[in-house]
């Protein structure tokens, strides 16, 4: 069994920042990729950002010069630096670890830009 625990979200004025973590415990041996997506009201989810184990990035263009995702692998943990946040970043946040062959997903944290 893997768990998955996020946290970081919260309220934030436009132009804010905030950093979100997931921390991945249990049966883990090897973690392949581990990235961030979104849900905002009334929409599907979708992707913001993922890191391989090699460390390559691959971002949504609309987040693409404003988050950065890190990743610590000695604590099998995800990071992602949300800068420069504007109201349409306004949405739950859900890790993805990929421990082949399954994906696992958090619970998911909200993330809240408004004045």
């Amino acid at each position: 069994q893997v768990q998955l625990e996020e946290s970081g979200g919260g309220l934030v004025q436009p132009g804010g920042s905030l950093r979100l973590s997931c921390a991945a415990s249990g049966s883990i041996f090897s973690i392949n990729y581990m990235g961030w997506y979104r849900q905002a009201p009334g929409k599907q989810r979708e992707f913001v950002a993922r890191m391989s184990s090699g460390g390559s990035t691959h971002y949504e263009d609309s987040v693409k010069g404003r988050f950065t995702i890190s990743r610590d692998n000695a604590k099998n943990t995800a990071y992602l630096q949300m800068n420069s946040l504007i109201p349409e970043d306004t949405a739950v946040y859900y890790c993805l670890v990929q421990i082949p062959p399954h994906d696992y997903w958090g619970q998911g944290t909200q993330v809240t830009v408004s004045s």
